[in-house]
């Protein structure tokens, strides 16, 4: 369970705490699907963030960042890891990209 200490800290650096995540156990990559355009495929991609962590509370403290920064995130669908965190949504890929920079 969460401290309040922790939450304090975290409602008061959301974009620390969410670069330093991204940059411990996260990563930007770059996805890609087809899609059919006047009967022909073609290949599309785009920027994505994804964070993992086992910890409930970790991943939770994560989210609600995210949330107060106004980032879209979702869990991954298809088989996913049950234990990592998507951002894909374009207006929020964009905002990551402002705030959290590259990893080193």
């Amino acid at each position: 369970m969460n401290e309040p200490w922790q939450r304090t800290i975290v409602d008061a650096h959301p974009w620390d705490f969410v670069r330093g995540l991204i940059h411990s156990d996260g990563c930007r990559v770059t996805n890609w699907t087809t899609r059919v355009v006047a009967s022909e495929h073609k290949r599309y991609e785009y920027p994505r963030y994804f964070f993992t962590n086992k910890s409930d509370d970790i991943r939770r403290l994560f989210t609600d960042a995210l949330d107060l920064v106004g980032v879209e995130w979702t869990t991954p669908a298809r088989g996913g890891d049950p234990f990592s965190v998507s951002v894909a949504r374009k207006a929020s890929v964009t905002l990551m990209d402002t705030h959290v920079g590259p990893k080193y």
